[in-house]
């Protein structure tokens, strides 16, 4: 499995256990993400490159095939199950580019597809093969009974890119950070995010969950606020702690807190393990919303 922060391995991780098959992750953020700032295919309707995604894969298991003892490559991939990365065409732009040409082969929908070296040199049975095409997972779930394999993640979701709420975090976090570290990309999937100025941005934690994820991903050189009397959230100020970037910081802290909507509240504001306490003046969350992501 192919893993980056934008799709993970768990459910792959439990379809392995439940087949009882051998399970290597391999982390491509590094590689994928240079894919993702400029993809040379285009993307989908959010920041998904698809077609570059799919050819960076293909490519790293086709430079694994020495060390794993393999000959050919296999894909689960089904002709016209998306429109734009899995028409035709796409098919085989993949297979071109990413250098495994005819030794990528695609068994649930071969039959539609040329032969490739691994069916024309006899390694499998061509006419074992099938001939699924098209948008309905039927065929898919049909093979899945006979082969009595009930447990299988839904087909929807597994990628983060096609979403646009995340998408849009990510390309204002591109669009401002050349250089941008896993625990940046982690932090977009989690809170309300707002962007202050092109180099301060604050994240506001919406339940427990997400302000536990958020003070773990905290670093160093970002400032974590909380309200010092009342529960509220945890809030993460990434980039230079200004004056100003501080005060916004502290009242998004309050407005989003279980504070009463008069007088002030205490926050307290930890960076590099100093802690201090300032006062801040109560205001509406509908102030902060021209500065949402």
């Amino acid at each position: 499995f192919f893993e980056t922060p934008f799709f993970t391995s768990e459910r792959a991780e439990k379809s392995a256990r439940h087949l009882h098959l051998p399970l290597k992750i391999v982390d491509v953020t590094e590689r994928h993400l240079k894919r993702v700032r400029r993809p040379k295919f285009g993307y989908g309707e959010n920041m998904n490159p698809c077609i570059d995604c799919h050819t960076l894969m293909v490519r790293i298991a086709g430079e694994m095939l020495n060390e794993e003892g393999a000959q050919f490559v296999i894909t689960g991939e089904v002709l016209g199950q998306r429109p734009m990365s899995q028409n035709k065409k796409s098919l085989e732009l993949v297979a071109i580019e990413s250098g495994v040409d005819d030794l990528l082969l695609r068994p649930l929908s071969a039959k539609c597809l040329s032969a490739t070296f691994p069916e024309t040199e006899g390694w499998v049975e061509r006419d074992a093969l099938m001939d699924i095409h098209g948008r309905s997972r039927k065929p898919q779930m049909e093979l899945a009974r006979r082969l009595h394999i009930t447990d299988y993640p839904s087909p929807a979701g597994g990628c983060m890119l096609t979403e646009k709420g995340f998408s849009r975090r990510l390309k204002d976090l591109l669009s401002v950070n050349k250089d941008v570290h896993r625990n940046e990309l982690e932090l977009l999937k989690v809170g309300r995010h707002f962007r202050i100025t092109p180099q301060t941005k604050v994240v506001v934690g919406r339940n427990r969950t997400e302000n536990v994820k958020i003070a773990a991903l905290g670093t160093t050189e970002d400032t974590l606020l909380n309200s010092a009397s009342v529960p509220g959230p945890t809030v993460l100020l990434a980039g230079a702690p200004s004056p100003e970037a501080l005060r916004l910081a502290a009242e998004m802290t309050t407005a989003y807190s279980d504070t009463p909507n008069q007088g002030t509240n205490d926050i307290r504001m930890i960076r590099n393990g100093q802690s201090r306490i300032i006062s801040t003046e109560i205001r509406d969350k509908s102030v902060f919303k021209c500065y949402m992501i």
